[in-house]
């Protein structure tokens, strides 16, 4: 089995069956977002006591690359603090951009990492972490929605 082909199987096993899929009972933040380029949907709630992500959940629709990342992503932040989790999303943006990046950290998400050479798929693959950023700048500021 060659690296493209493992890659291939993690994403589609995160497609086909995404992990932390659902509502959050008590969300601290929700955050909607559409990539207008190719109809992609997410909605992604977050639960974030003293700094920690204590809960993430999603909902979304669309391609294969953009719900793998996020079902990949919920799996990366939940638990983490805050901090890390936003420190994850800038490594993994950066990755699929293309740039050199140190992907100790990234785990499953290096499967993606082939969606920097189809820049049209950048925004699928980020989509997620957009949210991600949005939810926390949110709670920052403590206007959730």
């Amino acid at each position: 089995m060659q690296l493209d082909d493992l890659y291939r199987q993690v994403i589609m096993d995160h497609y086909q069956r995404p992990r932390n899929m659902g509502d959050l009972e008590r969300g601290t933040v929700t955050v909607d977002l559409r990539n207008p380029s190719c109809g992609d949907e997410i909605r992604l709630q977050l639960l974030v006591e003293d700094g920690i992500v204590k809960d993430v959940r999603f909902r979304g629709a669309g391609c294969s690359i953009s719900m793998s990342s996020a079902s990949m992503m919920t799996e990366a932040i939940k638990g983490k603090p805050v901090a890390e989790a936003l420190r994850l999303s800038r490594t993994f943006r950066a990755m699929v951009r293309g740039e050199d990046v140190d992907r100790t950290d990234l785990g499953d998400l290096e499967a993606l990492q082939g969606v920097s050479k189809f820049p049209a798929r950048v925004k699928c693959a980020t989509l997620a972490w957009q949210a991600l950023e949005r939810a926390v700048a949110s709670e920052d500021d403590g206007a959730a929605n």
